[in-house]
């Protein structure tokens, strides 16, 4: 080679012909057959289909690649020895397109490869889905390692030799390596169907299949929905098949260029390879979604990790345990009746002789369900600006109600008495019902909504509360083509804080409060219709439950714009049959020894109320509301909301709100050869206009 320059070498390595079918080779055979032969508006053999991920980034770009630039003519200025021309539009593209996957999508193998120890509980099933994981992430990443190799040689300034570029090549093709390109997809179509799989029955092999199996077993474990989960997994199977393909017909045209070979037969039998393994996945894909649901919801944070306004909030104060003496509570100061008479609506009447009343904040609002412990008893009162009353009530039985431990302002001795020897005068256990100052127990009805002008639709949920009122609020993201989201414009639709004091601000309206006979809540899942994504949820009242709302809004997928925004609609479950979740006598959510699970379905109510008398005094409003926000890692439109009751036995739960992402699979779509030579021929006309 000595005299040789490096413009002879471009000469006799890349003719002008062999030029176009570098460039045509890399782009257009990513989607065409090694053997067509036609013009652009008259293919004359079957396309590989480019729709198998539509609505992906990725699949956006290759169609890109393929339509616009596989038209494009180029200069003829070479640089490098194999004649990869510094403007080839082509070549950037591909560059560009692995930058923009690498950054834009997460590795479903990777964030199932951190959690799978805690959803798969049988130890040997567990670890061979992990063993099969693992490798498939292997393969994933050696696949990405190549691919960043190839982007290095189609750096034209870079000026490798052409001996590393034949080095590469042939590396990428060698069927005698098990760790080229070529047997590294083999090895993976084995792992996705589950060929390799033994003892298991032949419907459960697939990976999508053992995926919905340990996706459904612990939802809230990823950040994902199950159905997220299944279309991200099939994202990465697929795109790493695209890298590979792409990378073998490089080669092939890189030693055609060389001389070293035609390779038709073996471009033919990568194409035929690609459309069957692509066919195959969306297949097993699709067959998996139709029975995977899209439901997300939060774990309960690790135990000792609660803290209020942050992953819970509670109503305060809503009916409480209460100590009075049966004389107090009629207008005649006897003592009469006993404590089961005063079980509905009665009141502090007055405070006989300045007894224990005296000593403890008056109920100033109703009292009901009264019973009789002992006639004697010892009261530990509640700390200053504490929600509680009482820490712990000691009877003289022995029975105690609450957590009996130091009493930082000691304990007060309270007896009953009797009356002329014929009424005793007995101290009841009774709930307060007070809608004073220290009760939150207000619940915004005011609507939280995306700003559907903006192209804006509903991507997470939380509860907050503020000024002593709870808000259900909306995450927003801009919808963009094909269901994307942009991730830059998430934000909290933060509510405008009001208070049931303001002026001009009505109960039944504007906030709904709850009392003994109104503080129930339904737990349903409200869907959108089909073509419809959330936009925005309120609460209403039906008699005297709250129910969930939410608002729908039309969507076109394909240009991800929101249409007639004016005819968005308010759904939601008007179902009157239900029935309710009992959740007497339970301690304190934050104190259970382990996470809460779903314990409810749509379609039933709960009813807020005390913690139970003997675990906690009744002195806690139960359940709790989980505040954590509600939104899945992958930002993705919303297919409607819910709310449900998760908890833990003897404890009093959380009611937590859910969401049900978007389910693409309906938009994973082979298109017809005829469409596919229309838009072809769409794209030729207008590279030649």
């Amino acid at each position: 080679m000595t005299g040789v320059t490096r413009k002879d070498l471009r000469a006799r390595f890349c003719p002008p012909k062999m030029r176009t079918l570098l460039v045509t080779v890399v782009t257009v055979l990513v989607f065409l057959p090694a053997g067509w032969t036609g013009t652009w508006g008259h293919a004359q053999a079957d396309l590989i289909n480019p729709a198998m991920i539509a609505s992906n980034i990725a699949s956006k770009l290759l169609w890109r690649i393929v339509l616009e630039v596989g038209l494009l003519e180029y200069g003829t200025n070479q640089s490098n020895p194999f004649n990869l021309d510094q403007n080839l539009r082509t070549l950037q593209q591909i560059k560009e397109l692995s930058n923009e996957l690498r950054t834009s999508h997460i590795t479903m193998t990777e964030i199932l490869g951190r959690r799978m120890q805690d959803v798969v509980e049988d130890v040997s099933n567990r670890n061979r889905f992990i063993d099969r994981l693992e490798r498939l992430y292997a393969i994933v990443r050696l696949i990405e390692r190549r691919e960043t190799k190839m982007n290095a040689l189609l750096n034209v300034d870079a000026g490798y030799e052409t001996l590393t570029l034949s080095q590469f090549a042939e590396a990428t093709i060698d069927v005698s390596r098990t760790n080229s390109v070529i047997e590294l997809l083999d090895e993976l179509e084995m792992i996705v169907t589950g060929s390799n799989v033994v003892l298991v029955s032949s419907g459960q092999r697939d990976i999508f299949a053992q995926l919905n199996v340990a996706a459904s077993s612990v939802i809230c474990s990823f950040g994902l929905s199950p159905q997220q989960m299944i279309y991200m997994l099939y994202e990465s199977i697929a795109m790493t098949e695209l890298k590979g393909y792409i990378m073998m017909q490089f080669s092939y045209a890189l030693l055609k260029v060389q001389g070293k070979g035609n390779f038709t037969e073996e471009s033919q039998a990568r194409s035929n390879e690609l459309n069957t393994r692509l066919a195959r996945t969306q297949q097993l894909m699709q067959s998996v979604m139709r029975q995977t649901s899209g439901e997300y919801w939060r774990c309960d944070p690790e135990r000792g990790t609660h803290r209020e306004n942050t992953t819970y909030v509670q109503f305060t104060r809503l009916l409480q345990g209460y100590i009075e003496n049966e004389v107090d509570m009629n207008t005649d100061n006897t003592c009469r009746e006993t404590c089961d008479h005063y079980q509905y609506g009665h009141e502090q009447q007055q405070c006989y002789k300045e007894l224990y009343c005296s000593k403890q904040p008056k109920c100033a609002g109703r009292i009901y369900d009264c019973e009789y412990i002992d006639s004697d008893m010892w009261i530990c009162p509640a700390a200053p600006g504490s929600q509680r009353r009482y820490e712990y009530i000691e009877y003289e039985n022995g029975e105690i109600r609450g957590r009996k431990q130091h009493c930082p302002r000691g304990t007060s001795k309270v007896d009953s008495w009797w009356r002329w020897l014929f009424w005793h005068c007995s101290y009841c256990f009774c709930l307060c019902d007070d809608a004073g100052r220290h009760s939150d127990r207000y619940v915004s009805l005011r609507e939280s909504v995306s700003d559907i002008e903006q192209n804006r639709v509903v991507t997470g949920l939380r509860f907050v509360k503020r000024k002593q009122m709870l808000h259900l609020i909306v995450q927003q993201g801009q919808l963009l083509p094909g269901g994307d989201i942009a991730n830059d414009t998430l934000e909290w639709v933060v509510p405008k804080p009001f208070s049931h004091t303001d002026k001009g601000v009505r109960d039944g309206r504007d906030y709904h409060t709850l009392s003994y006979d109104r503080r129930a809540i339904d737990l349903d899942d409200v869907h959108v219709h089909p073509g419809y994504v959330l936009t925005g949820v309120r609460f209403r009242t039906l008699g005297s439950h709250l129910n969930l709302e939410i608002r729908m809004t039309e969507m076109n997928f394909t240009s991800g714009t929101l249409v007639d925004i004016d005819q968005s609609i308010w759904i939601g479950n008007e179902d009157a049959d239900r029935t309710e979740i009992p959740l007497r006598y339970m301690d304190v959510p934050t104190l259970a020894p382990a996470r809460s699970t779903p314990d409810s379905t749509s379609g039933q109510y709960l009813r807020f109320g005390p913690s139970g008398g003997r675990a906690d005094a009744a002195q806690t409003t139960i359940p709790f509301l989980d505040a954590q926000p509600v939104y899945t890692l992958r930002p993705t439109p919303l297919a409607g909301a819910g709310l449900m009751h998760k908890g833990t036995p003897k404890y009093g739960g959380f009611v937590a709100p859910k969401v049900f992402t978007y389910d693409f699979g309906p938009h994973i779509q082979v298109p017809t050869k005829e469409w596919l030579k229309e838009e072809v021929g769409r794209m030729s006309n207008r590279s030649i206009n």
